[in-house]
């Protein structure tokens, strides 16, 4: 396993190596403090996932993502101090796969990692599925829905997968991070607003007044009832 760690600050880096050693012991990992050269890494050494902070000291985080995305589509993970929700939204926007806010507990930075890279292939997860006017395939990250074809990042594909295995009962806030995640941890609740919120609009005509993804609230998310449910 190959990571790609962007960040100025050296104590948070060895925290972060720590934690992947953990989980991945034989793995490489390269960091750099500064943003045109992790660019540069990601381009000539592309590793398999890339963390990277937003407050560098050469160019902006956000800068940094936008110029990787323009050739590589390797899962990408801010590590930011700003809870704000504009920034959170700008970063998933730009084609971030999560967005950490620190500082975080190891187990949630592990958890959010291994969520983005799978070690095993379930052919039964990744099958294409059906519900209703909805068809969605986890493999290409692709739903179809009212003559459209979405593209979803891999956290609103995890979400809506689990939706539409959940269809006809609510599905809680906790059982989706533990999906999509495979914890559920302080603040995942924050997380997964934004990302519903983002994903509703993708795929809804009135983001405002959702009619496909509903909220339950206090309890977490549901699709609303839809014809001919069958799984592919």
């Amino acid at each position: 396993m190959k990571a790609l760690v962007i960040e100025d600050d050296s104590d948070i880096v060895e925290s972060v190596s720590q934690v992947l050693h953990m989980r991945w012991p034989s793995g490489n990992i390269q960091s750099t403090h500064l943003g045109r050269r992790g660019i540069e890494l990601a381009e000539k050494n592309p590793p398999d996932f890339i963390i990277l902070d937003i407050g560098l000291p050469d160019i902006d985080g956000m800068e940094v993502l936008e110029r990787i995305r323009s050739f590589s589509s390797v899962p990408v993970i801010i590590l930011s101090a700003s809870w704000e929700e504009s920034s959170i939204v700008k970063g998933l926007e730009l084609g971030a796969d999560d967005y950490i806010v620190k500082p975080c507990g190891h187990l949630e930075l592990l958890a959010r990692v291994k969520a983005r890279v799978h070690d095993e292939v379930s052919n039964d997860e990744d099958a294409p599925t059906t519900y209703g006017p909805i068809n969605f395939d986890p493999l290409s990250r692709q739903l179809v829905y009212d003559a459209k074809t979405i593209d979803l990042t891999a956290i609103e594909a995890r979400i809506i997968h689990h939706l539409i295995r959940n269809a006809g009962q609510v599905s809680t806030y906790s059982s989706i991070a533990n999906s999509v995640w495979g914890d559920y941890y302080p603040g995942s609740v924050d997380s997964l607003r934004v990302h519903i919120r983002r994903m509703r609009k993708k795929i809804e005509a009135d983001p405002d007044n959702p009619r496909l993804i509903i909220t339950k609230a206090g309890m977490g998310y549901f699709l609303r009832e839809l014809t001919s449910k069958r799984w592919g």
